[in-house]
């Protein structure tokens, strides 16, 4: 089945995301379950739900950080292309998720915890410095 089928449910209800963002945010999760993994070595003996767990923070910055590899400076153009302007943006496509049953939540975690997590001009726009080369 496609993802498009998968959330048919979900555009319908809330068409401000393109399908393109729903898979950009599944993208990003999948980063950052790697770099959690990664950045906390093998966990043994944790429950692999838990350990796998991200918050609002670390999903932020997944995305950000998959948006810049994949898009450069495009990023923020490509991002507002398919609806999403802020990580509050990204945080109403994650619970939109959690609410057709796609992904889970926390008790701990909460829609405002994607709220304000960066400025999507300064990490899209204002962090890439361009070198000229010199004209002759």
């Amino acid at each position: 089945m496609s993802l498009r089928n998968d959330l048919a449910g979900v555009l319908a209800r809330d068409a401000r995301y393109s399908i393109h963002a729903y898979a950009f945010v599944f993208e990003s999760l999948e980063f950052a379950k790697g770099q959690k993994k990664r950045a906390h070595g093998r966990a043994r003996g944790g429950s692999r739900s838990s350990s796998r767990h991200v918050d609002g923070r670390e999903l932020c910055d997944g995305a950000r950080r998959v948006a810049i590899e994949q898009y450069g400076l495009m990023a923020l153009t490509v991002l507002a292309l398919w609806g999403v302007h802020s990580t509050s943006d990204l945080g109403e496509i994650v619970y939109n998720l959690i609410g057709s049953g796609e992904l889970e939540k926390m008790p701990s975690d909460a829609r405002a915890d994607f709220d304000d997590v960066f400025d999507f001009d300064d990490a899209f726009r204002l962090g890439f410095n361009l070198a000229l080369g010199e004209v002759a």
